[in-house]
C-alpha cells in the first residue's frame, strides 16, 4: 500500500463526514453528528498516516524530505490542518452543525489534491532552493494560518445564512446546534474572530520564516515576488479587519464579509499565483 492510496481513502472519509454533518444539520439526528465526528477522526488518522508514509517513500528513493514541497503535498497538509482545527472547535463548543460548513473545505482540498491533473504526485528530488530546514517551518506556519482562514470562511457562510434564514419563514426550521441546542450569532461571530486572530498570528509567522528562508536561498529577505506580494495583501486584509474590530467595533455581518474576501485573497495567494503568475514560487506547481 502506498501513500497515494491512503490519501485517496482520506478524501472519501472527509466526504462521508460531510454527508453525515449535512444530514445532522437537516434532519437533526444525533447519530449522524456522531458518525460525522468519527469519520473526521478516522480521516485525520488516514491523512496523517498518508503523509508519514509519503515521507518514508522519499527516504526509500534516497531523497528524504518532509512532504510539504509542492502543491499536492501542501493540499494534503492543508486538509489535515482544517480537519484538526475543526475538531478542536467542535470539542469546545459542542456544535456539530459547524461540520457541515467546515469539513467540506477539507474534502475539497483532498479531492483536488487526489484527482486534479494540473500537477503531478510523483516524488521528485527537491530543487536547490527547497533544500532547507526553513521549508518545513514556512509551510507549516502558513498552512495552519490558511486552515484557520478557511474555517473562518465557513463560519462566515454559516453566520450569513443564519441571518438570512432568521429573517425568512424558514427560520423556525433552521437548526442551531451548539451548547444546549443554541449557537447564537454572537457565539458564531466570536469563534470567527478567534479563528481570524489565530490565522493572522500563524500567517505572520509564515511570512517571517519565508523571509528568513528567502535570504538564505536567494540572498534577500524580500523581492516583491508575486506570491510575496499577495501574501502581504492577505496579511493586510486580516490586519485591517482585526484593527477595525478593536477600534471601530466591527463584528457580525461586516466581519463575515471580510472573512469571505480574505479567503479569496488566500486562494489567490496559494493557488492563483502558482499557476497564473511567474515568479520564484512557481515551482510550487
Amino acid at each position: 500500500m502506498d501513500s497515494s492510496l491512503i490519501l485517496g481513502t482520506t478524501t472519501f472519509l472527509y466526504l462521508i463526514a460531510t454527508f453525515f454533518y449535512v444530514a445532522y444539520a437537516i434532519f437533526r439526528v444525533k447519530w449522524a453528528g456522531t458518525a460525522g465526528t468519527i469519520s473526521v477522526w478516522i480521516g485525520i488518522f488516514a491523512n496523517s498516516a498518508g503523509i508519514g508514509l509519503r515521507w518514508m517513500e522519499t527516504h526509500q528513493q534516497g531523497i528524504g524530505y518532509v512532504p510539504l514541497s509542492n502543491m499536492y503535498e501542501s493540499l494534503v497538509f492543508f486538509a489535515l490542518c482544517i480537519a484538526a482545527l475543526y475538531l478542536v472547535i467542535e470539542s469546545k463548543y459542542k456544535a456539530k452543525i459547524l461540520g457541515s460548513y467546515i469539513v467540506p473545505f477539507a474534502f475539497f482540498a483532498m479531492a483536488y489534491a487526489s484527482y486534479s491533473a494540473e500537477f503531478g504526485k510523483d516524488i521528485k528530488p527537491l530543487l536547490p532552493a527547497l533544500q532547507s530546514d526553513w521549508l518545513v517551518a514556512h509551510v507549516i506556519t502558513c498552512f495552519i494560518g490558511y486552515a484557520a482562514f478557511a474555517i473562518s470562511c465557513g463560519l462566515a457562510i454559516f453566520y450569513l445564512a443564519k441571518i438570512y434564514l432568521q429573517s425568512s419563514s424558514a427560520a423556525s426550521n433552521y437548526p442551531d446546534g451548539g451548547n444546549n441546542g443554541t449557537l447564537t450569532l454572537q457565539v458564531i461571530d466570536t469563534i470567527n474572530h478567534k479563528m481570524m486572530m489565530f490565522g493572522f498570528i500563524w500567517l505572520t509567522a509564515g511570512i517571517v520564516t519565508g523571509a528568513i528562508w528567502a535570504n538564505s536561498a536567494w540572498g534577500t529577505y524580500w523581492s516583491w515576488d508575486p506570491k510575496e506580494t499577495w501574501s502581504l495583501i492577505t496579511w493586510f486584509v486580516y490586519a485591517l479587519a482585526l484593527h477595525a474590530r478593536f477600534s471601530r467595533g466591527w463584528n457580525g455581518t461586516r466581519m463575515s464579509v471580510v472573512a469571505l474576501v480574505g479567503f479569496i485573497s488566500v486562494i489567490i495567494t496559494y493557488y492563483g499565483v502558482n499557476f497564473l503568475l511567474s515568479g520564484l514560487h512557481s515551482y510550487g506547481g
